[in-house]
């Protein structure tokens, strides 16, 4: 049984100078390969140089919402350049974030949807990251390209919101909150996503899924979000692993 943790932040603050560590313990879960994700000018970088160093680690690079307001000529050229980087495989993690706010909403959906045509551009799919703004995103990928693909990372919509956005060609990514006992729009949105569509993420250092919620999160974690998908979708666990392996690598044309 293999597994792929399509989203993780080994280059955070947690994991610096212990990442082997880490990654060996993905191993022993059956983790093999997983994609480090950048969000702003010091994690994609760091990202980047991570996948450099290990063979199992990729990287994706992109400006979240968060830093939306730092985008601009400059920004974009620096990630166009990264992006044609061996190893990087996607634009992310990009969107909208209504919840903290950190940039003018406005900025968040110009500079969601410029990433978007740069992804297009450059043949590469997005991860996205949306908080309290799906009608806004569902918006902007409607009228966007994503011939190449799109991730809703760490998606938490209700039924409803995954049945829209079924409709464009986008897959789903669960991450820890899947497995959490309140989560019950998240235990329905998962049971109904199509096996073709759906992915599995960690988002570690943060979202750890049961048993470990409460401590910090790490890639090996994803073997507990897809056993919690197994026991939603009353399936064996090999067959979430075997499912969101073969669309990990389809999706991010991993080889």
């Amino acid at each position: 049984m293999e597994l792929i943790d399509n989203h993780t932040h080994l280059q955070d603050g947690p994991f610096q100078g212990k990442e082997e560590f880490y990654l060996d313990r993905a191993r022993q879960l059956g983790v093999n390969k997983m994609i480090c994700v950048g969000q702003d000018p010091e994690f994609n970088r760091g990202a980047i140089e991570l996948s450099q160093r290990f063979e199992q680690v990729y990287a994706m690079v992109g400006y979240c919402p968060d830093v939306a307001k730092d985008y601009d000529q400059k920004a974009e050229d620096e990630l166009i350049e990264q992006l044609q980087i061996p190893g990087v495989v996607a634009v992310g993690e990009i969107g909208l974030d209504y919840y903290w706010d950190e940039s003018p909403r406005e900025q968040q959906r110009e500079v969601f949807a410029r990433q978007i045509e740069v992804a297009y551009e450059l043949k590469m799919p997005v991860d996205i990251h949306t908080r309290d703004a799906f009608a806004d995103c569902y918006d902007i990928l409607k009228n966007s390209n994503l011939e190449y693909g799109a991730v809703l990372h760490s998606f938490n919509g209700d039924v409803s919101w995954l049945e829209k956005f079924l409709d464009l060609n986008v897959c789903f990514s669960y991450s820890g909150v899947v497995s959490f006992t309140k989560a019950t729009e998240v235990h329905e949105a998962a049971k109904k996503t199509p096996m073709d569509r759906l992915l599995v993420e960690t988002d570690a250092p943060f979202l750890t899924p049961k048993p470990y919620r409460g401590k910090q999160n790490e890639p090996g974690n994803v073997y507990y979000v897809a056993r919690a998908i197994a026991e939603l979708k009353d399936i064996p666990l090999e067959e979430v692993a075997k499912a969101t392996y073969e669309n990990t690598m389809r999706v991010y044309g991993l080889n």
